[in-house]
């Protein structure tokens, strides 16, 4: 069951965002330098999306986010494994 109101029509890749259009006409934008998989993305790869009633997944990319997690402003993977792997051994690099 999905808790939006507006659901998203379509999503593209357009001018260093992903740029979702809701069928109320309102369009919404995240820049992808705030997320590291869709940074190193090519254009073809960015504009191959899937949009589900849950989010967004680029199968080329092996990556998914959650409407509910952009609209909160959430873009995905911040950290990197090494980061996260330091923080969870309590590890630092000097």
């Amino acid at each position: 069951m999905s808790t939006l109101v507006d659901t998203v029509k379509s999503a593209q890749y357009k001018q260093g965002h992903i740029v979702l259009a809701m069928e109320s006409g309102v369009e919404i934008r995240f820049p992808i330098a705030k997320n590291p998989r869709l940074a190193h993305g090519t254009p073809r790869q960015l504009n191959h999306i899937e949009v589900s009633p849950y989010g967004l997944h680029w199968p080329d990319l092996n990556e998914d986010l959650s409407f509910r997690g952009l609209f909160q402003g959430d873009y995905g993977q911040t950290e990197t494994c090494e980061t996260r792997g330091q923080r969870a051994t309590g590890a630092s690099r000097h």
